[in-house]
């Protein structure tokens, strides 16, 4: 038996993501939550293969849009990752809005909803309309505008920014042992939990030839604190343990305020600024009275890539102050891809080293 998937890929400041579009059933569930539990009982074996080598490799990230299971919302999107599924992934958000918008995938158009009244109206005007939707995740829903240009007789989604679930910090100065060594980290939300490190306390620099090192340092920070089983969400304690660890430093581009690179699992490396942790720190700067309301928060990636975020309102999760942060960023579609799963293939549920 031959199994046949297809996916159109895209990448986000340097992230990939690979859009599923045909291949995987229709998952069943009334929430989010449960289609992802779904997917985990029935097709974790595609994952494993669309994920993972030799199809893709461990710091791949792929995107399913479903069915919305809230009223007002346009679709669902499950998030699939090499050592499972995410409640969410910001830069998933941006890239999926943008492959979907610009090959059609949107049961309805997002453009009609505003003083367009159809995807050709819209981009006839002058001015870039403006599309707004709405996703459901696992970790809540998201509200998202994008900026579509016409170049030519290309239809192109300039940039796409999105309203994140609030973020907060749950504990600032977290000791971690590592080894002999005692760090200390701050924990936050913005859609996962993540542990925030200062690279130049740690002793590491923030630099590609580094980042084996901060792969593994990243790993065990992530182990040890979740160990102690005490990261769980106020609200939501399905939302329980640290995703990721994003390790800070002084930024290279003389428009951004901090430089990054976040590790998630054992050891996946975010290529892009990471814009669900763009606003996890964010809060933490909020925490420190250090972020400025009239003024864009800029995160550079390790490769110099850049996500803008603002605060759009501010809240309380529980009893802890938090914020809504709006990032914004940019997805170019890099390929189109259909592959095949065959049975008699030893490997065919893919591998990792």
């Amino acid at each position: 038996m031959l199994h046949v998937l297809k996916t159109i890929d895209a990448h986000v400041a340097g992230e990939p993501l690979r859009l599923i579009t045909e291949g995987l059933p229709r998952p069943a569930g009334k929430t989010m939550a449960q289609k992802c539990d779904w997917m985990k009982r029935h097709v974790d074996q595609l994952r494993r293969a669309l994920v993972l080598e030799p199809r893709g490799h461990r710091d791949m990230c792929a995107a399913l849009l479903t069915e919305p299971v809230s009223p007002g919302a346009d679709a669902g999107v499950i998030f699939l990752q090499n050592d499972g599924f995410s409640a969410i992934s910001g830069h998933g958000i941006i890239a999926v809005a943008t492959i979907a918008l610009e090959r059609g995938l949107f049961p309805s158009n997002p453009l009609g909803k505003g003083p367009s009244t159809s995807l050709e109206a819209g981009f006839s005007r002058d001015a870039a309309p403006e599309a707004r939707f709405v996703f459901d995740t696992a970790a809540g829903t998201v509200l998202a505008r994008a900026r579509v240009e016409s170049r030519g007789d290309r239809r192109r989604v300039d940039s796409v920014a999105f309203a994140n679930v609030p973020a907060f910090v749950l504990g600032g100065g977290h000791p971690v042992r590592i080894g002999a060594r005692e760090l200390r980290v701050d924990i936050a939300f913005g859609g996962v939990f993540y542990a925030i490190a200062d690279t130049e306390a740690i002793g590491i620099p923030l630099t590609g030839s580094r980042l084996s090192d901060l792969r593994r340092l990243g790993a065990d920070i992530r182990t040890s604190i979740n160990a102690a089983g005490a990261v769980t969400h106020p609200a939501n304690p399905a939302l329980s343990g640290i995703a990721g660890v994003i390790f800070t430093g002084p930024a290279q581009d003389p428009e951004a305020h901090l430089r990054n690179i976040t590790i998630f699992g054992d050891g996946v490396a975010d290529r892009s600024p990471s814009a669900t942790g763009t606003s996890a720190v964010m809060a933490v700067l909020d925490a420190m009275g250090l972020l400025e309301d009239d003024r864009s928060f800029v995160h550079e990636s390790v490769l110099g890539t850049l996500h803008r975020g603002r605060v759009v309102r501010r809240t309380q999760v529980g009893e802890l102050p938090a914020i809504v942060a709006e990032i914004e960023g940019t997805a170019w579609i890099t390929g189109e891809h259909t592959f095949y799963v065959d049975e008699d293939d030893p490997l065919k549920d893919g591998f990792q080293l």
